[in-house]
């Protein structure tokens, strides 16, 4: 069975009104990332940063799965498939998605202000901004911030290097570290790039199909493709 490693960015979640860090009227466009998205902002406005993410959870909740995430976890039927994804909602999983590994984090978690590794759910959209963990510090989002590490980068990576067939699907290719991922692929390795704009397809030397399609429209295109032609 070929292995499909699935990386998606912010352009799939779009498809289910999700807003992302570049839209000109979107959720992000009421913010300015250094205010909600730094571990500088958590500690000057702690108030703040736990109700933007209240928000977000919110919006989530609201959002049901598109096309294009149904088209990714269907993919389980006749392949081995893992998703790297730059998104924090959990609407791959939401999809049927059954191995899914988040860059930036989870907006269903918290964890400890002391402690990354101290993880715990969090049920529902709101998080008490004087909430705590386990061990006594207080909560915050399970969110990558701005000028933090990625501590799930290692993993992608090592995931990306078993590709058989690797698809990137709603990003840039702008975001790093999480857009070297597709630099990890073997060099003999077909990349299919599934998004309507002008992704930086630049540092790609494998073999590559590009489809300027939304994701909920060209991924259920790329499906039926993929199934034609690697399907065993």
């Amino acid at each position: 069975m070929k292995k499909i490693v699935v990386f998606t960015g912010a352009g799939v979640s779009a498809d289910s009104g999700l807003a992302t860090f570049r839209d000109s009227d979107g959720l992000w466009a009421d913010y300015r990332i250094e205010d909600v998205c730094t571990p500088e902002a958590l500690a000057r406005n702690r108030a703040t940063v736990v109700e933007f993410y209240n928000l977000r959870r919110r919006e989530m909740l609201a959002a049901q799965p598109n096309a294009g995430h149904a088209a990714i976890a269907d993919l389980e039927r006749d392949f081995d498939v893992e998703v790297l994804t730059q998104n924090v909602d959990n609407l791959h999983e939401r999809a049927g998605s059954s191995k899914v590994t988040h860059l930036h984090g989870e907006l269903t978690c918290l964890r400890s202000s002391r402690n990354p590794d101290l993880i715990v759910p969090l049920e529902g959209w709101e998080q008490k901004p004087d909430a705590t963990a386990p061990d006594g510090a207080l909560l915050r989002p399970h969110i990558v911030f701005f000028g933090e590490a990625v501590p799930m980068f290692e993993r992608a990576a090592e995931i990306a290097q078993t590709a058989d067939v690797m698809v990137v699907v709603g990003t840039s290719l702008a975001v790093y570290p999480a857009a070297s991922l597709v630099r990890y692929v073997r060099p003999d390795i077909p990349i299919y790039v599934v998004d309507p704009g002008r992704p930086d397809t630049g540092g790609i030397r494998n073999p590559l199909t590009v489809i300027r399609k939304r994701a909920a429209e060209g991924m259920p295109e790329l499906a039926g493709l993929l199934r034609e032609r690697y399907k065993e």
